[in-house]
């Protein structure tokens, strides 16, 4: 159901802080057009056609990544501190 999932959607993104969006064109489009302008989103995605779609929904706050999703996790957890036990 179309409308139950917008609804789902909506309720996960209503207290969202930074959304990632990580090599996924249609759900990363979709949630962009749902968020506020002033939510900040990062795209990163193999292809520049996507980053360029969500980066130009209007927003100022998004930042756009062309690279390889998975070397972006990579050295996104290597730059994260490790969390403490």
């Amino acid at each position: 159901d179309i409308v139950e999932a917008q609804n789902r959607y909506a309720e996960e993104l209503a207290s969202a802080g930074l959304v990632i969006v990580l090599s996924t064109m249609l759900h990363g489009i979709g949630v962009g057009n749902m968020l506020p302008a002033w939510t900040p989103v990062i795209c990163v995605d193999i292809n520049p056609a996507v980053v360029t779609k969500l980066a130009d929904r209007g927003s100022s706050q998004t930042i756009g990544l062309v690279t390889d999703v998975g070397l972006f996790l990579h050295q996104l957890a290597r730059r994260l501190p490790a969390e403490s036990s």
